[in-house]
């Protein structure tokens, strides 16, 4: 029988993001064979692969150590091993460690092998009752009001559902920036995704708000879903304002940004223009 896995291979092995049930066969068989685990955090991983059986030894690939070790796991790949690549939940390489090890793998010409299963943000989307079929992965939003901003504002203008990860102490603060840059959109929040108190909240990004803000605190790792840009939808101000930036920025001038931006977003080109004046007199 062929081994179920090959030499010189890096295999990246998709987690559960809660409900230990939903390791896949092939992911058990895979970190079984292969020489080594690299781990997020080997603590963590040890009471999956315990539950398991696998006793593979482990070595750790934190996101603040992944650019210094990475190297090393490349040149042991070279020489002929193979190795796993485990992530805390969830797929390695999708906002957590793997990104970097991934590409030096690829520079290498060491060949990458996904062993995909659980995924919090196929997991949340396809039950948050929002659009499905095209959707845009920011990964967590920067820690800055106004890098946060700038990535929101990047984006304000895409139909396609927006899918972010947030921590639980930020959420609340998180949903009121979404409500102030992109409008009242229809949103979702997935929390504790497969494991015992998972809950979906739907409803606008206001309303979202306030419910989550009433609760005090909010536990458990969190997707935050909304709506992509309907149709014809009027801009909120906060898009308006950076489509100026950007123009102004570019040289236009403002008579002529303010009437092409007022067809676009919904606004009297008055408003647009006395909007732009005031950021000019700032």
């Amino acid at each position: 029988m062929p081994s179920l896995v090959e030499p010189s291979t890096l295999y990246l092995v998709a987690t559960p993001i809660g409900n230990l049930a939903d390791l896949t066969a092939r992911a058990i068989e895979v970190l079984k064979a292969v020489d080594c685990i690299a781990c997020e955090d080997t603590r963590h991983s040890r009471v999956l692969l315990e539950s398991y059986g696998v006793g593979t030894p482990t070595t750790s690939l934190p996101a603040f150590a992944e650019g210094a070790r990475a190297e090393g796991l490349v040149e042991r790949l070279k020489s002929g091993q193979s190795l796993a690549l485990i992530s805390d939940a969830g797929s390695p390489a999708i906002s957590d460690p793997g990104e970097r090890l991934v590409a030096e793998c690829v520079a290498a010409g060491v060949r990458v092998v996904p062993v995909p299963g659980p995924s919090a943000v196929v997991a949340a989307l396809s039950a948050s009752g929002l659009p499905a079929s095209r959707f845009h992965f920011l990964g967590f939003l920067p820690r800055t009001q106004s890098e946060a901003r700038a990535m929101l504002d990047e984006v304000a203008g895409l139909s396609a559902t927006l899918v972010l990860y947030e921590s639980p102490r930020r959420v609340v603060e998180t949903l009121l920036l979404l409500h102030e840059v992109l409008g009242d959109r229809l949103a979702c929040v997935a929390r504790e995704l497969t494991k015992l108190h998972e809950e979906f909240l739907r409803g606008s990004l206001s309303s979202l708000h306030q419910t989550l803000a009433a609760r005090g605190e909010v536990l458990g790792e969190v997707v935050v879903l909304v709506q992509g840009r309907a149709p014809g939808a009027r801009w909120s101000e906060a898009e308006v304002t950076a489509a100026l930036t950007a123009g102004l920025a570019r040289g236009e001038r403002l008579k002529t940004l303010s009437n092409e931006l007022a067809k676009a977003a919904g606004w009297p080109s008055q408003d647009v223009y006395r909007l732009g004046v005031s950021m000019k007199s700032r």
